[in-house]
C-alpha cells in the first residue's frame, strides 16, 4: 500500500509518496492539471490533501483513482503546529498522518450541494457589496454636510438626489451617480439570484420543512441546508452544533469546569444566518418557543449571549426536523 500526501497550491502541488514502512518512495512537484497522471500511477493508494479554496476539482480528480481524504488544518493539529513548514515537509507530513490514520477529515459536499452553496453564498456576497456602496452614499452625503431624515434609496430619496436643486458639486454628483448605478446593477443581479434560489428551495423537501419555522425564508432555508449538508452524517444534535461552531469552549482544570464563548469553528455563514433567523423569529414573528427562551435568558445575561444561545436552540430543532422529516412543531406550541 502506498500513502500520498499532497500539498495543494493554486497551479501546482508537491506530492510525497510513502510505502508501508513509511519510507519515501517519491517526492515530486507537479502541475495540478497533471495530478490525474500521478493518481493513475498509484491507483488504489490512500491519499490526503489539505482543504484549500480550490480543492473540490482536485479532490474529484484524485477520487477517481485514490482513497482520498481532505484534512482539516484547524483540526489536524500536527500540521498547524509543525515547527518547520514548507511544501515538501507538509506533503510528507500529510502522507505520514494518512498512513497512521490520524487525519482529521474535512467534510466534502456533493457536487449538488456545492452548487447550492455557491448560489446562496454568491447572493450574500452581492448583498454585502451593495451595502458597501450604500455606505459610500451615506458617507458622501455626510462629507458634504447634508443632513437628511429621508432614505436616499427610496423612490422619494432618489427624486431628491436627482432634483436640480440638489448638488454636491461636479465630483460629488458624479460619484453619487456612479454609486447609485452600481447599487441598481447589484440589486438587479441579486433579484435574478433570488428567483433561482426560490425555485431551488421550493423543489427540495428539506427546505420546505425549514420554511415552516417562523422567520425562515427560501434563502435562509437553502443556506442552512447547503451549509449543514447531509443530515444523516450527524448522530446527534450536539454534533451539528459543534460543526456550526455554536458549542461553548470548555476549560477544565482539576475539579473546575468553565464554559466560555462559542468555538466559532465551521461555517461563519451558517452561524450568521441562524442568528438572522432568530432575530426575525423573536422580534418580528413573535415565535413563542424561541421567544420565551430568548426572553428568559436575556433577563439573566445580555442580548448577544441570549441571541446566540437561541440560535443554538434553533439549530437543535432544525437537526431533529431534518432527521425525522418533520415540520416545525416545538413542545407546547402549535405550528
Amino acid at each position: 500500500m502506498y500513502y500520498l500526501g499532497i500539498d495543494l497550491h493554486k497551479d501546482e502541488s508537491h506530492v510525497a509518496v510513502l510505502d508501508d514502512d513509511a519510507e519515501v518512495v517519491e517526492e515530486i512537484r507537479v502541475a495540478n492539471a497533471n495530478l490525474d497522471e500521478v493518481a493513475e500511477e498509484y491507483a488504489g493508494a490512500k491519499a490526503a490533501l489539505e482543504a484549500t479554496s480550490n480543492y473540490y476539482t482536485i479532490y474529484d480528480t484524485l477520487d477517481e483513482h485514490l482513497d482520498v481524504v481532505v484534512a482539516d488544518p484547524t483540526q489536524t493539529k500536527a500540521i498547524g503546529y509543525a515547527e518547520v513548514k514548507n511544501d515538501r515537509l507538509d506533503a510528507k507530513l500529510l502522507a505520514q498522518l494518512r498512513r497512521a490514520g490520524m487525519i482529521a477529515e474535512s467534510y466534502v459536499p456533493s457536487e449538488e450541494l456545492r452548487e447550492r452553496r455557491a448560489l446562496v453564498r454568491g447572493r450574500k456576497r452581492l448583498v454585502e457589496k451593495r451595502t458597501d456602496f450604500k455606505n459610500e452614499v451615506h458617507a458622501l452625503l455626510d462629507k458634504h454636510g447634508i443632513t437628511y431624515d429621508w432614505d436616499p434609496f427610496s423612490v422619494n430619496g432618489r427624486e431628491i438626489l436627482a432634483s436640480e436643486d440638489f448638488s454636491l458639486g461636479i465630483v460629488g454628483d458624479q460619484l453619487m451617480e456612479s454609486f447609485l448605478s452600481i447599487i441598481d446593477e447589484l440589486t438587479a443581479q441579486i433579484e435574478e439570484l433570488e428567483t433561482l434560489i426560490e425555485e431551488t428551495a421550493a423543489s427540495l423537501e428539506e427546505t420546505q420543512l425549514l420554511m415552516t419555522i417562523p422567520g425562515v425564508s427560501f434563502y435562509s432555508s437553502l443556506l442552512i441546508t447547503s451549509e449543514i449538508g447531509e443530515i444523516d452524517r450527524f448522530d446527534e444534535a450536539k454534533q451539528v452544533v459543534s460543526y456550526a461552531g455554536l458549542d461553548p469552549v470548555v476549560r477544565e482544570s482539576g475539579d473546575s469546569r468553565t464554559e466560555g464563548s462559542i468555538s466559532k469553528r465551521g461555517s461563519g455563514d451558517l452561524r450568521w444566518i441562524l442568528v438572522q433567523c432568530v432575530q426575525t423569529a423573536v422580534h418580528r414573528c413573535n415565535d413563542p418557543y424561541l421567544g420565551r427562551f430568548y426572553a428568559r435568558l436575556k433577563r439573566r445575561k445580555n442580548h448577544q449571549i441570549a441571541i446566540v444561545a437561541t440560535a443554538r436552540k434553533l439549530l437543535v430543532s432544525i437537526f431533529h426536523m431534518l432527521d425525522r422529516k418533520e415540520v416545525y412543531d416545538p413542545p407546547e406550541v402549535s405550528a
